[in-house]
């Protein structure tokens, strides 16, 4: 994971930390995301949070860039 991934991540409540942590823990296997418009990023969707991350194809390594609710996450797509 990047570094600062977890800006937000560390103020949720324990209850939504541990949805968040199942989905990034899912996201060890192969998924099918949604791709952010014409930017190498995809989504994956936890209730009202986003997961945003890079794929690398050749190794289908994921690197998390950003987890947080859809507000922090429409502040974060337009700082892109």
């Amino acid at each position: 994971m990047k570094p600062g991934w977890d800006v937000h991540f560390k103020h949720f409540d324990k209850a939504v930390q541990g949805q968040l942590m199942k989905k990034l823990d899912q996201m060890e296997q192969p998924l099918v995301a949604r791709g952010l418009y014409s930017s190498s990023y995809k989504i994956e969707e936890v209730g009202q949070y986003r997961i945003a991350f890079v794929e690398e194809e050749s190794s289908r390594t994921k690197f998390v860039h950003f987890v947080g609710g859809h507000k922090q996450y429409e502040k974060w797509y337009k700082s892109l």
